[in-house]
């Protein structure tokens, strides 16, 4: 027998070898076999203990067993009962997809009631149309034959529903369908934020035209004072100079504005509110073209109670020409004028930042007259600083017997937080702004401001000024305006008076309390919004209005106030 297995291996393909070969072959053969018996005896008895039985349910299958079932008695029996049960099933999935959208409609409490029922009264529709007699007794409970005509209006009133649910889902996914909602929201939210920022751009735009255009009435004023004074040159005479505006011993004011109704405003409030008025001496100043217009409003509308007004213009101050003042040589330099003039239509509605540096009233020499006050007034000691859009509400001698400490410049800081700090005005990406100022340091406020002008004069801040203006001539230091200059110049010498003395925003921040307006000495309308606009803030406008001479005749022709 050893031989025998031996010689098998050996490469025979003959004797013991090729029975054995036979036999692996035979016995795959009777293994697949009885696989076979197997499967076939299994289906017997599926097809024997699960007889078919008729459509006696009210409702449709909802199962997976149940489907099968019917699949395999309808192979086994009918062909139409395979066509009737896939119809049960497109029916019964649809069912289940209206009332899942009916139920996520009541979870959500959703307003839409008429929409609801009409889910409902789908749903109830599909379970209702089996129980129609007709096709109870044709494809429900009949024991033989579905009857095919039936069937196919079965089915045709299973498709139209079918039809119609699929119409509602689909009007109705928005509603449904979280992350439909929320790419529709988002799509919704940046479409508004993009027409958001353009109303801004154009609104910046329109408020800038707005504030610096001259309305009306303003124009209308200066044109009768021009006609005043014309047509009786005999009562505006030049006077000889008061003594009174040179005396130092009294309280002195300077107002540097083209607005005679303005500069008007704040003498009027000045005076009435004061306990001595007739040591007050305001020094007024103005453009040429708005000489005669002042001079003519304060002689036919003289100051009450004693008070005493000087009027000068830009011109008269002789000093005050292009070699001296650096400001008036940039000005008449081509590359400003070009900044100013060329294309401000187009970029004004593309850099709403910039925009307001664009103002023309910083081409005016009036808006840098405030850095040469003591050359202006030599005689004089302290001097308080006026805007045209302030009106003041109580005494303000108090600020004359304030202690500047040595300081030049009396003033309300603004800052909270990180806001109006030096940050904000400065470029402090260039070395000589980063070496020379604190970014944190605390911004204050023009519009109110005690000059003491023998301090001026000692820490010769004019010409500190006129360096840093020198170096800003390319405006890399700071963009225009008066402010970051001086930040500048008094960063070391403005000493921090209590913010009583003046509050600001009355010309753009609708939400400053009564309050606070009530308790101040001088209230501020910085911003757009001034007071003989259009476009003032209502619950202000009264404080400016009720110091506004109505009396004037030509006030009340050019219907200020209205």
């Amino acid at each position: 027998m050893a031989v025998a297995v031996r010689g098998s291996r050996g490469g025979g393909g003959s004797g013991f070898g090729g029975f054995s070969l036979r036999s692996f072959f035979s016995y795959r053969i009777f293994v697949s076999a009885m696989f076979s018996l197997l499967f076939i005896a299994t289906l017997s008895v599926l097809f024997t203990t699960n007889p078919s039985t008729p459509h006696h349910d009210s409702a449709l299958p909802t199962t997976g067993n149940a489907y099968m079932r019917r699949t395999f008695l309808a192979l086994n029996s009918d062909p139409l009962k395979t066509r009737l049960d896939l119809i049960y099933k497109q029916a019964n999935d649809h069912v289940t997809l209206v009332n899942a959208y009916a139920a996520y409609a009541r979870k959500l409490k959703l307003e839409i009631s008429r929409q609801m029922r009409m889910f409902d009264d789908l749903a109830s529709n599909f379970s209702d149309l089996q129980m129609k007699p007709s096709y109870r007794s044709a494809l429900f409970e009949s024991d033989g034959p579905l009857d095919e005509d039936e069937l196919r209006h079965f089915e045709k009133e299973i498709k139209d529903k079918v039809k119609v649910a699929r119409l509602m889902i689909a009007e109705s996914k928005e509603n449904y369908d979280n992350q439909l909602k929320i790419q529709k929201l988002k799509d919704t939210i940046f479409a508004v934020n993009e027409l958001l920022i353009k109303a801004k751009k154009n609104g910046a735009f329109a408020s800038s035209i707005a504030a610096k255009s001259i309305p009306k009435s303003l124009h209308c004023l200066a044109m009768r004072l021009v006609e005043e004074r014309i047509s009786h040159p005999e009562k505006y005479k030049e006077e000889e100079p008061s003594p009174e505006f040179e005396d130092p011993s009294l309280y002195h004011y300077a107002i540097f504005s083209d607005n005679v109704i303005a500069v008007s405003v704040v003498i009027r409030s000045v005076v009435n509110n004061s306990d001595e008025p007739w040591k007050h001496v305001f020094h007024v100043v103005t453009d040429r073209m708005n000489l005669a217009p002042m001079k003519v409003w304060f002689k036919m509308r003289p100051v009450e109670r004693g008070a005493y007004v000087e009027v000068k213009a830009v011109e008269d101050f002789t000093f005050l020409n292009s070699s001296y003042v650096p400001v008036l040589r940039q000005l008449e330099s081509a590359k400003l004028q070009k900044f100013y003039f060329e294309n401000r239509a187009e970029n004004a509605t593309t850099d709403t930042h910039n925009m307001k540096y664009r103002n023309p009233k910083y081409l005016s020499m009036l808006n840098h007259l405030r850095f040469y006050l003591p050359e202006m007034y030599p005689k004089l000691h302290k001097i308080l600083f006026l805007d045209d859009d302030v009106v003041v509400q109580k005494d303000l001698t108090g600020l004359w017997k304030i202690d500047l400490d040595g300081k030049v410049n009396g003033a309300v800081e603004t800052c909270f937080g990180s806001f109006h700090r030096y940050a904000q005005y400065l470029n402090f990406s260039h070395p000589l702004i980063r070496e020379r100022f604190n970014p944190r340091a605390c911004a204050w406020a023009y519009g109110m401001n005690i000059f003491d002008l023998d301090a001026w004069r000692q820490e010769k801040c004019t010409e500190q000024y006129h360096y840093w203006q020198n170096l800003n001539e390319d405006r890399t230091l700071w963009k225009l305006g008066t402010l970051p200059p001086g930040l500048i110049t008094f960063y070391s010498t403005t000493k921090s008076l209590d913010k009583s003395w003046h509050v600001l925003g009355l010309g753009y921040n609708p939400s400053i309390s009564m309050d606070e307006i009530r308790n101040a000495a001088v209230i501020h309308y910085n911003g757009n919004m001034k007071p003989w606009l259009d476009i003032a803030m209502n619950q202000y406008k009264k404080l400016w209005t009720y110091y506004l001479d109505n009396d004037m005749e030509f006030v009340q022709m050019c219907n200020f106030g209205l």
